[in-house]
Order: structure tokens, then C-alpha cells, then sequence
């Protein structure tokens, strides 16, 4: 599981390269994927839209047991 979670980010990583931003792969625990965004993408006002609408759409696509993502921030 852990390296399809992988796999998908380094697929997402370069769309929010492009904007400054970046992703990093915390963990997988009780269906929950932890992430941490970096980069311009740790202050934007579209974090909670990125990850709910972008991110958990994408992963759950994939991967249906996924019941959210968790943003940890520095």
C-alpha cells in the first residue's frame, strides 16, 4: 500500500512543483494518508481545497480505502 501512496505523490509532485510548492510522504495508518506540504503550497489559502478536492479524489481513484488525508504542517 505504502509504495502505491508513494508512487502517486511522486506523480503529484511536479504539478505542485510548478507553483512552488512541494508534498512529502509521512505515513499510512488506519486508512489515513499523512502528508506535509512544503514550499508555497505550507501558506496557501487553497491547502483545505488541494488536499479534499485534489488529493483524496486522486488517491482514492486508486486506492477506495482511504478514508481522508492528513495534512501535518512544520
Amino acid at each position: 500500500m505504502e509504495d502505491k501512496i508513494k508512487e502517486m505523490i511522486e506523480q503529484i509532485r511536479p504539478y505542485l512543483n510548478m507553483d512552488g510548492g512541494d508534498i512529502e510522504y509521512i505515513k499510512y495508518e488506519d486508512n489515513y494518508v499523512y502528508i506535509r506540504l512544503l514550499g508555497a503550497c505550507t501558506d496557501c489559502l487553497m491547502q483545505d481545497g488541494t488536499i479534499n478536492d485534489g488529493l483524496l479524489t486522486m488517491f482514492q481513484e486508486e486506492i477506495p480505502e482511504i478514508k481522508g488525508i492528513v495534512n501535518i504542517p512544520l
